[in-house]
C-alpha cells in the first residue's frame, strides 16, 4: 500500500466514525432515562418521608426536542406515580412566533401528582416570552411559584414548596417564595440555575431542585464538556451538591441546546425520595 492510498482509507474511515458518532449523539438525545436518589431533608415532618417528587428540567421543545418527545415524557413521569412533580424551567427554545410555548406547557399540564405540579421558568423562556410562559403555565393548572410559595399539607403536616425567578434573566424574591415558613418549617425552592446558590444565606431552604446545565450535555472524554453555563466550572453540573447553607440537586435535564446531540449524558427524569434529615 502506497502512501495515497493508506490516507486516502483513513481519511475514508474517520469520516465514517465521525458519522456514526454524530448518529449515535443524536441517538442518545432522545434516549431517556430514569434516575433515582434519595435525599435528606432538613426539619422533614415524618409524614412526608419516603415521598417522591420528580424533577423535570430543560425540556427545551422546539425543532430538535418534538412534542412526541414531550407526551414521552409526560408518560413516563405519570407512569412513576410521583407524589409532586417539580418544573425547574427551559420549557422551550426561542421561535418566531413564540409557537412552542401552548404546545409544550399543554402536555406538561397532563402531568399528575397528589400533592401537585410546580414550575419556574429559565432563561430561554425569558428569551422566547415569560408573559406567555407564565401564562401556559397557569391555564394548564400547574402551579407557577416563580417569586411565590404555597404550603403543601399531609397527615396534618405541612411542607412549603416555592420558586425564584431565573439568576439570568430574572429578579429572585426569596422572602415572597419562603412566605411565613418558620426556621422549623422544610422548604423546597425551585430554581432554574444552581449558581443562585452561591447568594443563599436562609438555612430554611432544605433542598434546591434546579437545571440548566444538561449535565454538560456532550461529554467527551478526556477533552471535557461542549457547554457550561456556569460561573462555577463543575460545581454544579448534576446530581447533590452540598453547600454550607443548603444543598442543590441538579438534574441532566431533558432536552437539547446549541448542538442537537448529547453524549455520554442522556437526558433524564429525576425521582427523589425524600428523607428525614
Amino acid at each position: 500500500m502506497n502512501r495515497r492510498q493508506f490516507l486516502k482509507i483513513a481519511l475514508g474511515a474517520s469520516a465514517s466514525t465521525s458519522a456514526l458518532s454524530l448518529g449515535y449523539a443524536r441517538l442518545e438525545a432522545g434516549w431517556l432515562r430514569v434516575q433515582r436518589q434519595t435525599i435528606a431533608v432538613p426539619r422533614l415532618p415524618a409524614p412526608f418521608a419516603g415521598k417522591t417528587v420528580a424533577l423535570l428540567a430543560d425540556p427545551h421543545h422546539g425543532p430538535f426536542t418534538s412534542l412526541q418527545q414531550i407526551e414521552a415524557i409526560v408518560d413516563t413521569t405519570n407512569a412513576l406515580r410521583p407524589d409532586l412533580v417539580a418544573l425547574a424551567g427551559d420549557y422551550v427554545v426561542e421561535s418566531r412566533g413564540h409557537v412552542y410555548i401552548a404546545p409544550c406547557l399543554r402536555e406538561l399540564g397532563r402531568l399528575r401528582a397528589p400533592l401537585g405540579v410546580f414550575a419556574v421558568p429559565g432563561n430561554h423562556d425569558h428569551w422566547d416570552d415569560i408573559a406567555l410562559t407564565h401564562q401556559a403555565i397557569r391555564d394548564n393548572g400547574i402551579i407557577d411559584v416563580t417569586n411565590a410559595g404555597c404550603w403543601v399539607e399531609w397527615d396534618g403536616v405541612r411542607l412549603r414548596v416555592g420558586g425564584v425567578d431565573d439568576l439570568w434573566t430574572g429578579k429572585q424574591h426569596l422572602s415572597a417564595a419562603l412566605g411565613d415558613a418558620t426556621a422549623d418549617d422544610a422548604c423546597l425552592l425551585l430554581c432554574h440555575n444552581p449558581d443562585y446558590v452561591e447568594t443563599l444565606r436562609d438555612r430554611r431552604v432544605g433542598l434546591v431542585l434546579s437545571g440548566h446545565l444538561h449535565g454538560g450535555q456532550i461529554v467527551v472524554p478526556g477533552l471535557g464538556y461542549h457547554c457550561l453555563p456556569s460561573k462555577y466550572g463543575t460545581k454544579y453540573l448534576h446530581g447533590l451538591v452540598r453547600t454550607p447553607y443548603t444543598q442543590v440537586f441538579v438534574s441532566r435535564g431533558l432536552g437539547t441546546t446549541g448542538l442537537p446531540f448529547r453524549f455520554r449524558c442522556r437526558p433524564e427524569i429525576d425521582l427523589l425520595t425524600l428523607a428525614a434529615a
